[in-house]
């Protein structure tokens, strides 16, 4: 029987813990979470890992994508796990302490677990997609809170024309990654095509379309639409006990909330535009459900079109998706 060695890799900006859990012993050690530090870790592997190396980590932010992508292209088996899994199993188990150390060790335990799926980079160009449009996001946001500074200053605050110039560079900065963007997308035709079929869903614009691209890079792989919904976090959750309890029906948001965020607003439009979704909206809405819960529906179901063009690559068909 092949010997497996966890590890539990808990992730910050500076550094991260690793934890080893090999025949069920566990050592722990921290590295810089840089260059350097990843090769440390290769030789604190090589010493003391036995067999074939399964990693995990949680999917928080980006400070683990490097790190992630060192130890697959090492021939580690990697696993990148919802926090929610890892809270939950925590509690499971009773766990009282929180130190990074403790959470690399949990994170282990889990995998040996759970062996949650492997994880696999995405394509080049498609992380390059993802990283312009997170970058672009980053900068809107930038903006949209210096114009409402602005807002709040008078016209002869000293700050007034600092606000303005950070606002108009910004702008600029917007501008042109959006122009590199297209660039890129016109230069890989795959994605191109795929952000274009994107586009003949009622709702789903160029920047919604683009969103979706980058944040779930592997969105036609997916054995079922409910998988891609499960993953943005947009699976309706139970809360029923008994006979007593009785609670409304939520999205269970664990997943990649910059998905949810990208379909919120295209929803509340295809909720008047999407012939299906109108529908759709309209008998929930006569059944009584809240407002907020029915465009909850809408964007899993806007995802579900999604899902449906780029699978089988062809533009959205309304006739064809009442037919499924």
């Amino acid at each position: 029987m092949t010997t497996q060695t966890y590890l539990g890799l808990d992730i910050a900006k500076r550094k991260f813990d690793a934890a080893l859990l090999c025949n069920g012993h566990t050592r722990h050690k921290q590295f810089s979470n840089n260059p350097d530090g990843f090769t440390q870790l290769q030789r604190w592997l090589q010493q003391y890992a036995l067999g074939h190396v399964h990693a995990a980590l949680e999917a928080t932010g980006t400070y683990g994508d490097a790190l992630a992508l060192f130890l697959y292209r090492l021939g580690c088996r990697v696993s990148v796990i919802n926090p929610a899994r890892i809270k939950a199993f925590a509690q499971s188990e009773l766990s009282r302490n929180k130190t990074d150390a403790v959470d690399a060790a949990l994170i282990a335990r889990f995998t040996a677990a759970h062996q949650p799926p492997a994880w696999a980079p995405p394509p080049p160009e498609q992380h390059q997609l993802q990283v312009l449009a997170r970058r672009i996001e980053a900068l809107q946001t930038m903006r949209h809170q210096e114009h409402n500074r602005l807002e709040l200053e008078g016209a002869d605050s000293p700050i007034t024309a600092s606000l303005r110039d950070h606002v108009a560079h910004l702008e600029q900065q917007i501008e042109q990654l959006q122009q590199t963007l297209r660039a890129h997308l016109h230069a890989h035709p795959t994605l191109q095509r795929q952000r274009e079929l994107l586009e003949t869903i009622p709702g789903i614009g160029e920047t919604t379309a683009v969103k979706l691209l980058a944040e779930i890079p592997h969105l036609r792989d997916y054995r079922s639409a409910r998988q891609a919904a499960a993953y943005a976090g947009l699976s309706p959750r139970q809360r029923q006990s008994g006979s007593s309890v009785h609670g409304r029906t939520r999205l269970s948001k664990t997943g990649n909330a910059r998905v949810r965020r990208a379909l919120y607003l295209p929803a509340v439009v295809a909720m008047r535009h999407n012939p299906l979704l109108q529908k759709f909206a309209a008998r929930l809405l006569a059944a009584g459900k809240p407002k907020m819960a029915v465009v909850g529906a809408v964007m899993r179901k806007l995802l579900h079109q999604a899902y449906g063009v780029l699978k089988h690559g062809v533009p959205f068909d309304p006739h064809h998706a009442q037919a499924n």
